[in-house]
């Protein structure tokens, strides 16, 4: 695979992003931050993966009409057989910037990561269906707010095998 890191010019040297830094930049746009950290085939590949699944799936149209309240059209431009791999690709491209980002990778850190798909990815099928007080959120709203519980299981799950692993390990 083909590496590059950056290179600060005043030094000489050459650096890794923070882990915020990789997560957010991964947010913006998966690829981004593997550009950052050097990983340049990686990065390029992210990016036209999000690409691909973007315009197959038509996301862009659906943001747009979810955030003008539109949701009917926003569900009848959406492909979710394409948009189905969104959330997949999305959060393993954050998780592999998280990783490759400098300082040490905690135990068992992929675990908010896995759970951030596979919750947003069921809220992505429930979006026709599932109305929160009333309110239909939509194809782009229902599964950023179905990040949070995937958030809060996977750090729960990671903290459980921490806690009892280390208790068995001390006995």
């Amino acid at each position: 695979m083909i590496h590059c890191s950056t290179i600060r010019p005043e030094r000489g040297i050459a650096v890794k992003t923070s882990k915020l830094e990789a997560v957010m930049w991964s947010i913006a746009l998966p690829g981004f931050a593997q550009i950052l950290n050097g990983h340049l085939v990686k990065g390029f590949l992210f990016i036209a993966l999000e690409f691909l699944i973007n315009v197959f799936s038509r996301f862009n149209l659906a943001i747009m009409h979810s955030f003008l309240g539109e949701l009917n059209e926003a569900y009848a431009v959406l492909n979710f057989q394409w948009l189905m791999f969104y959330p997949c690709v999305y959060t393993f491209a954050a998780y592999d910037a998280y990783k490759h980002a400098e300082g040490k990778v905690p135990p068992y850190s992929f675990l908010p990561f896995v759970f951030c798909a596979y919750f947003v990815t069921v809220g992505l099928m429930y979006s026709p269906k599932l109305k929160l007080f009333g309110i239909y959120p939509g194809p782009v709203f229902l599964p950023m707010l179905f990040l949070i519980p995937g958030l809060f299981t996977g750090f729960l799950i990671r903290y459980l095998i921490l806690r009892f692993s280390s208790g068995r390990e001390a006995a």
